[in-house]
């Protein structure tokens, strides 16, 4: 297969709602980009977790994958514990290229977009007047 895999990687929460706005953007992503097996996994308190999506992304023949995390920023997990898991992967699927692009919030449209969103929400309002 030519174009990597893409797994959308969010951090998960207990309530199943949460994933909701990921799941939209799974279904833009595969809508635009079929042919890249678009998926998402989650960190925790969800399924499925990173190893699992890669791992059925190498089942389906991939051999190129890309990790997209939808994180505004790189803490913690993203500097350590996504990396660590990158890793595993890669060792566990030596026939497979796994990289991890930058937290979705690093990126300059993605802030642009949000900017604009805080700017469509109008002024603020008015004070009281005395």
């Amino acid at each position: 297969m030519d174009a990597p895999a893409l797994i959308l990687f969010a951090h998960g929460a207990r309530d199943a709602r949460w994933a909701a706005p990921f799941e939209r953007i799974l279904a833009e992503v595969a809508r635009a980009a079929p042919q890249r097996t678009p998926v998402l996994a989650f960190l925790e308190f969800m399924a499925p977790d990173l190893a699992t999506a890669i791992g059925q992304q190498v089942a389906r023949g991939h051999r190129a994958i890309r990790v997209v995390p939808l994180f505004l920023g790189p803490g913690g997990h993203l500097r350590a514990e996504v990396p660590a898991l990158v890793e595993q992967a890669r060792r566990a699927h030596p026939g497979a290229t796994i990289d991890l692009a930058p937290a979705a919030g690093e990126d300059g449209e993605v802030i642009a977009a949000l900017a604009a969103y805080c700017l469509r929400r109008g002024p603020a309002p008015s004070p009281p007047s005395g």
